[in-house]
């Protein structure tokens, strides 16, 4: 078994090897690009296309509280914007970690920040 960096993507690596995924097999990995607004995920959007890169929106409208209002200022459970960009690769961690630094090199001075990555293990 390939031991990975102690970090938060070795730990997913690991995770995802735990589970059975087979790991010099290629996987569709999906890397998270927070935004602000739809103004900025339209940017890093558009952005991320000049770059070649695969991606797509998506706003999560949050989650209501025990009164059944949404607080769009709640960090963790209000509104977001993310842009998606999928790769379909052999998960690596040091590409891995290339990919998040790009994503950030792009879309940093349109607001949006690298907010980590997945994979859908059935």
């Amino acid at each position: 078994m390939t031991t990975y960096p102690d970090d938060a993507d070795g730990a997913v690596l690991t995770e995802l090897a735990a589970q059975g995924v087979d790991m010099s097999q290629p996987v569709l990995i999906d890397f998270f690009v927070d935004v602000p607004d739809e103004a900025s995920a339209n940017a890093v959007d558009a952005a991320l296309g000049q770059e070649g890169y695969s991606t797509e929106i998506e706003y999560d409208e949050g989650e209501p509280d025990d009164e059944g209002q949404i607080d769009p200022d709640d960090e963790e459970f209000g509104p977001s914007w993310t842009v998606c960009v999928n790769f379909k690769m052999v998960p690596d961690h040091a590409e891995i970690v290339r990919i998040q630094a790009e994503l950030d090199r792009i879309s940093g001075p349109l607001g949006g920040k690298s907010d980590g990555w997945g994979v859908m293990v059935e």
